[in-house]
């Protein structure tokens, strides 16, 4: 009897050992759902891009004629105004061929007093030579005669004339390269290159050579972004800007668009657009050439409903569901302990959230943003911020 008695316990065990363990191997087959708590809250759609810090104009100093730098009065960072002397050529060759106009010039002023003399004269031999024709004293042939050598010098002193203007040309020409030889500031601004020292030869031959970058207005600074041909549609100008650069990490700096370029720039089949952003620099900062991480808000919307962008990329199976999911765009709601699936119309996202505009949900809803299965490796963990919080 107590043989039976502990064969009967036994097999109670078997069947309650049994049992757990299946219970056991069923939980450990049923999938895991990561929710995250549907909330409110305000979000931005942003374009990224990056660009190059410029001054707003930059003036390129060159020189019209060839030479040797004499002297520099201006060097990096050199605050100029328009009109001040920037670094002159050695003028000497220069004022050598002024000189040499000058003489030329005066030559032919003597030449041509010298040819307004000869007309004088012709003239008054042909009057005498009519005179002394109407009385027979001299032939037809003398006549005509006085009256060639007339017209003669008319020409010669007309070509006199011609050459002083040439001289006074070729005068003015030197003198305007020996101008040259002074370089002047065109601008009110700032020496940010120099290219020259004293004692270098440039030459003015085939182009003309950049002595000097001068940036007009350091104070006013814009970024010269390239924006994808996939964002360029949604720039438009007034937009808000805010970047930062290398320099100071810590430091976001705003501004504004100001231009969105037409002009494609295709590199390696690639199509970007210039986007000018314009940015106020009181304190000097930021500097031409510095690289600038832009981003553009080309939307905002405050106090609305958000959800996490990787609850849009969920895929559960009918068999799992609540009910069947329905066709176009949806989310998935835990109801119950069992997935339900929601049709929704999303609106602008930040890249971790995305606004709902319309379906049946609400604040407060747990929604599926991740499912493990034990069978499967897990998926890579949500970089969503914590359940429920929101900007």
């Amino acid at each position: 009897m107590k043989l039976k008695k502990t064969i009967i316990a036994v097999l109670i065990l078997l069947v309650v050992f049994i049992g757990f363990c299946s219970f056991l191997k069923s939980g450990n087959n049923a999938a895991k759902y990561i929710t995250e708590t549907v909330g409110r809250g305000d979000v931005q759609a942003m374009v990224f891009a990056t660009g190059t810090v410029n001054a707003v104009t930059t003036v390129l100093v060159g020189t019209q004629v060839s030479g040797t730098i004499k002297e520099l009065f201006v060097d990096y960072n050199s605050p100029v105004k328009k009109g001040q002397l920037l670094a002159t050529i050695d003028p000497a060759t220069f004022e050598a061929q002024v000189q040499q106009a000058k003489a030329n010039l005066l030559v032919a002023k003597a030449n041509t007093e010298k040819a307004r003399v000869a007309v004088h004269n012709a003239k008054i031999n042909l009057e005498r030579s009519k005179t002394l024709f109407a009385k027979n004293f001299i032939s037809k042939s003398e006549l005509d005669n006085s009256e060639t050598t007339y017209l003669s010098a008319e020409a010669q002193l007309k070509a006199s004339e011609a050459q002083v203007a040439h001289s006074l040309a070729a005068l003015n020409f030197a003198q305007t390269n020996l101008k040259y030889t002074k370089i002047i500031s065109p601008v009110n601004g700032t020496v940010i290159s120099r290219n020259i020292d004293v004692g270098q030869t440039v030459a003015a031959s085939f182009q003309t050579p950049t002595l000097f970058n001068i940036a007009q207005d350091l104070t006013k600074m814009q970024v010269n972004t390239s924006v994808d041909e996939a964002d360029i549609g949604k720039i438009k100008t007034g937009q808000s800007v805010s970047f930062s650069v290398d320099a100071y990490p810590d430091i976001i700096f705003n501004g504004e668009v100001s231009e969105v370029r037409n002009s494609p720039i295709i590199v390696q089949n690639v199509v970007t657009y210039d986007v000018i952003v314009k940015v106020e620099n009181p304190d000097l900062k930021l500097k031409p050439g510095m690289t600038a991480n832009v981003s553009i808000e080309v939307a905002h919307k405050k106090d609305v409903l958000l959800i996490p962008d990787a609850a849009l990329r969920v895929k559960i199976t009918d068999e799992e569901a609540a009910v069947s999911r329905q066709k176009g765009q949806g989310v998935w709601i835990l109801s119950d302990t069992k997935p339900r699936h929601v049709l929704i119309k999303t609106g602008i996202s930040d890249g971790r959230f995305t606004e709902v505009i319309s379906g049946d949900i609400s604040a407060g809803d747990e929604i599926i943003v991740e499912v493990n299965y034990p069978a499967k490796k897990n998926s890579s963990p949500s970089t969503s911020r914590p359940p429920g919080i929101f900007r």
